[in-house]
C-alpha cells in the first residue's frame, strides 16, 4: 500500500494529465473541423429564384443547421404535445386496448385531417384529438358534471351535452320497435324521424356536418339504470347514411355486451361490417343520399 504522503502528488499528476489530454483534443478538433465557409452549400434546383440564391450565398448555413433543412424540421403539433404531457403525467389510461385503438388508427392515418364524431368524453379524448390533428373532433357526453371536469383540465376539447331518454332495461322493446317499425328503416334527419330510437336533441351543427368517422363509446351501458347505447348506435348509422356523399367509418366499442352486439349488427348492418378486433367493430356505411333507393341494409 502506498503511503499517504504520495497521494497529493499522484492526484496532481492525474489532474495535469487530464488537462493536457483535453487541450490536445481541442487543438485537434479546431484543426480538422471545417469552417462555416468550407461547408458546401446545398445544391439549388433550377426552379429556385435568384432572390433565394442570393440569400443562400450571403448567409451560409451554420454547421448546426446543415442536417436539418427548414422545410423538414418542424415542431410537433400542439395537440400532440398536450397529449404526450397529459398521458405521461397521468395514472389513467384510455379505455380501449392498443389492438382496439389500432383499428380506428389505421383509418385515421388515411382520413385525417377529417371530421370525427365521438359518442363519449373520456380519458382517451385527448388522444383522438391529437391523432386527428388539423381536423375536427367533437365529443357527445351524457354527464354535464363530467364535461365541466374535463373542460377544466383540457379546455381545447370540443364537447356537447346530450340527454338520453332510454334505459338499458328497454333494450328488447326498442329492438322489436326498430325491426318492425317502417319509420326506423327510413333515412331521415334524426330530428324529424318517427323512429323511437332516433336521438332528437343533438346539436344542429352535429347533424349538419358530414362526418368521416364516428365512434360509439357511450353512453353508459353496464347497469340496469344506465341509458344504454341503443339510440346512440341507431343514430350513428342514421348520420352516416345521411352523409351527402362518400362513406362513413363507424366504430362501436364494447361489443362483448348484448346491446352493443345486437344493435350494431342490426342497425349498422352486418353487410357493412369491415373488421372486429377484441371489443370493437368497424363498419363502413355508404351515403344513402348519393344513391336514392338504397336499402337500409345491403
Amino acid at each position: 500500500m502506498r503511503s499517504k504522503s504520495q497521494s497529493p502528488i499522484n492526484v496532481k499528476l492525474i489532474f495535469i494529465g487530464f488537462l493536457l489530454v483535453f487541450l490536445l483534443f481541442l487543438v485537434l478538433r479546431s484543426s480538422f473541423s471545417p469552417s462555416p465557409q468550407q461547408i458546401p452549400s446545398p445544391v439549388l434546383s433550377n426552379s429556385s429564384s435568384s432572390e433565394d440564391q442570393e440569400i443562400t450565398e450571403d448567409h451560409p448555413k451554420s454547421s448546426s443547421s446543415v442536417g436539418c433543412p427548414t422545410h423538414t424540421c418542424t415542431k410537433i403539433s400542439p395537440s400532440l404535445a398536450n397529449a404526450l404531457v397529459h398521458y405521461a403525467t397521468s395514472n389513467v389510461t384510455p379505455q380501449q386496448t392498443s389492438k382496439e385503438i389500432s383499428v380506428s388508427l389505421r383509418v385515421l392515418e388515411k382520413k385525417s385531417p377529417c371530421n370525427f364524431l365521438v359518442f363519449g368524453l373520456g380519458h382517451d379524448s385527448l388522444m383522438w384529438t391529437a391523432l386527428n390533428h388539423g381536423g375536427r373532433t367533437v365529443f357527445l357526453e351524457e354527464a354535464k358534471s363530467w364535461i365541466e371536469q374535463i373542460q377544466s383540465q383540457l379546455p381545447s376539447l370540443e364537447s356537447h351535452h346530450v340527454i338520453y331518454h332510454t334505459r338499458i332495461t328497454q333494450a328488447d322493446e326498442l329492438m322489436e320497435i326498430g325491426m318492425s317499425n317502417e319509420h326506423c328503416k327510413k333515412v331521415t334527419d334524426p330530428r324529424i324521424s318517427k323512429c323511437q330510437l332516433a336521438l332528437k336533441g343533438l346539436p344542429q351543427e352535429v347533424l349538419e356536418t358530414d362526418w368521416d368517422m364516428i365512434m360509439v363509446d357511450a353512453p353508459t351501458g353496464w347497469h340496469d339504470g344506465a341509458p344504454g347505447r341503443m339510440s346512440a348506435i341507431y343514430t350513428a348509422g342514421l348520420i352516416a347514411r345521411n352523409k351527402e356523399d362518400g362513406e362513413t367509418n363507424v366504430f362501436v366499442h364494447d361489443v362483448d355486451r348484448v346491446v352493443e352486439d345486437q344493435f350494431s349488427k342490426i342497425f349498422l348492418c352486418e353487410g357493412y361490417l369491415v373488421e372486429q378486433q377484441g371489443r370493437i367493430r368497424h363498419f363502413n356505411i355508404p351515403s344513402h343520399r348519393a344513391r336514392l333507393g338504397r336499402p337500409f341494409c345491403p
